[in-house]
Formats: structure tokens, sequence, C-alpha cells
């Protein structure tokens, strides 16, 4: 472990308090997020009553998982009851700061994942695309998105939603929109530290520093993994993790990359640094069972967006001044899925 970084994060904090609490008052809202549970331990799997579905193949997300179905800008029977409708209901969240958020300043929904759902809509409506009436938003829970996609009560969900197979088998996803990583955020005093160290952040430099993650996380096991002697301390949700940050009680906050940006945009104390990814997260949009058209048309609003710079706009808007320039749109895994 590199001896250079010594963290007087608390005793910074401390002065720093009633700044950062009230940027974190207006805004706090912004960072609720639902963190991946963890899985079941092997003594509570053994006691599980045995069913029929024990015998079923085993459900493995790899690189193939991520493959979706080639663009077509056409559509199908999906797309046109969309268009016959006059407006297409699409589940989000409005608060993930950054991501879907309402702004407290215009009541207007906004954010990256906002500006995928306006360019979908824009693209089923053409010419007769009306921002106030062509969308209708619907802001659900986490545990709210396939429930709602089964039922048929939302056309598709755009929640920072991560493609896995066991989700494949209840859903359909769009190709991958973006790749969120597990990452740190840290107080600028050791970011700056580093920065004149010339050294780039490591989990190693938090041995013996407390780092928060909602409890029940995977984030926990991800951060302890790569950092044994890492103080982990919990808290229901990113929200009370970004109060106790600024309270001076723990010296960092690890999550998806997305949250962690929503998290800055809120503490001018606060900074994701450079860092390698402690996990992978792939978002893709979510639309029904037998939505596969939908999903195909996605695609190519996706790949519209690639090619005339909207994704990479959107980015640099939302979570570039947070995440730092480096990222662009993923490419689609390929071969594509048969429809």
């Amino acid at each position: 472990m590199r001896s250079i970084v010594s963290i007087p994060t608390r005793r910074r904090r401390a002065s720093a308090t009633a700044v950062a609490l009230t940027i974190g008052a207006v805004l706090v809202a912004g960072c609720a997020y639902e963190p991946t549970p963890v899985p079941k331990s092997a003594e509570e799997t053994a006691a599980a009553p045995a069913d029929a579905s024990d015998d079923a193949p085993e459900c493995t997300t790899d690189q193939g998982t991520l493959a979706s179905y080639a663009p077509d800008a056409d559509g199908g029977a999906t797309v046109q009851r969309i268009r016959d409708r006059g407006r297409i209901i699409v589940g989000i969240s409005a608060d993930t700061y950054q991501m879907g958020f309402r702004n407290p300043k215009t009541n207007k929904i906004e954010g990256f994942d906002i500006d995928i759902v306006r360019a979908v809509a824009q693209a089923i409506f053409g010419g007769g695309f009306d921002g106030s009436s062509s969308i209708q938003f619907r802001v659900i829970e986490a545990a709210d998105r396939i429930p709602l996609l089964v039922d048929g009560d939302v056309d598709m969900v755009v929640r920072n939603m991560t493609i896995n197979c066991e989700r494949w088998e209840e859903i359909r996803f769009s190709q991958v929109y973006y790749e969120a990583t597990q990452k740190v955020l840290v107080g600028t005093e050791l970011a700056d530290e580093l920065a004149l160290a010339g050294e780039q952040f490591e989990v190693a430099d938090l041995a013996g520093q407390r780092v928060c993650a909602p409890e029940g996380s995977t984030s926990v096991d991800n951060v302890r993994e790569a950092e044994p002697e890492v103080d982990v301390a919990s808290a229901p949700n990113h929200t009370g993790c970004l109060v106790d940050f600024q309270q001076g009680e723990v010296d960092a906050i690890t999550g998806d990359d997305t949250v962690l940006a929503g998290l800055a945009a809120q503490d001018p104390l606060a900074v994701v640094p450079d860092q390698e990814p402690l996990t992978t997260e792939p978002y893709g949009v979510g639309v029904g069972p037998d939505s596969a058209d939908l999903a195909a048309f996605v695609n190519a609003v996706l790949e519209d967006m690639r090619t005339d710079g909207r994704w990479q706009r959107s980015y640099q808007q939302w979570l570039a001044p947070y995440l730092g320039d480096g990222a662009s749109q993923p490419q689609p895994v390929q071969p594509y899925r048969s429809r």
C-alpha cells in the first residue's frame, strides 16, 4: 500500500459541514438509489424448499447476454400501437440526480436517461412529436420495473437498469446504452494529494478508512475484496451515505458511477477520481416480453445518437463534469438476437 496519503477528512469536513449540508438539503433527494441485493448465503439456499425450477438449466450472464436485436427504424406492431395511442408510457426515476430527476428550478424531469427517452419518442412520432404530450412519464421504484413491463402498464423502462440473464427471461432489452461501473467517491483533499504525487487513486489508498455503501448491497463485498483493510460503514441508501460523508462520519462512498456523479454534483468537496472500476453494470432500455420490435427500434435510435453525436453531448452535459471525458457509447454486441 502506498504511504503518501494522509486524510484529515473529518477535521476538514467539520469546518465545511454547514456549506455541504446546505447544498445537500436542496438536492439530497436526487441521490436515492436501490442497491443490488446481496445473494442468499449457502445456508439460506440449502434451507429453501426445492421446486421444479431447481432442475432448470442455469442462467449465466456473459458477454452474449448483452446482445440485442438488429436496429430497425421501421418498428412493428408495438411501435405502431404507441403511435396510434399518441404517447409513449415510460417508467423512469425522478430522484436519481443527473440520470433522471426533477429539476427544482424548472419542475421538469431531466437527465441522461431522460435524453434517451426523448430521442426514442421523437423518432416514433417524427413531426408529430410534442414533448408535453407525446411522453407519459411514470415515476417508479426499481422493484417495479419488471412487473410493470410484464403487465404492459408501461411501454419501456429507462431507469439505470442492468442487463442480466435472469431479466432476459422475463423481459426484452435494447443494446447497452451505458456501461456503468462500481467506483469510489472521495474527498477533494485525497484526490488533490494523489494528483500532486502523480498517482492514480486505488482502493488500497483507503486502507484503514471508513467507506460507506448501502446496507445489504454487493458493493460492500466488492470493496472488501479489493482492500480487506477498508472499514465498511453502511447506511440505508446512498442518501444516508452522502449525509454521513458530509458530516465527516465516513471518508468515502462506493456505488455505480452514475449514482456517484449525482452525489458529487451536490457536494463541492467530493469527487470521483480516475480509477480502475470494481465491477461493470451494463444499462439497457427494458421493454415488454412481446415487444422485441420496440427494442429493435430503440437500437436504431441509439445508433442514430451515435452517428449525430447526441449520446456524447448528453454524456458531456450530465455525467462528464463528475466522471471525466473518457466515456463513449458502447458498441452493440454481435451476433444480434433473432426476433
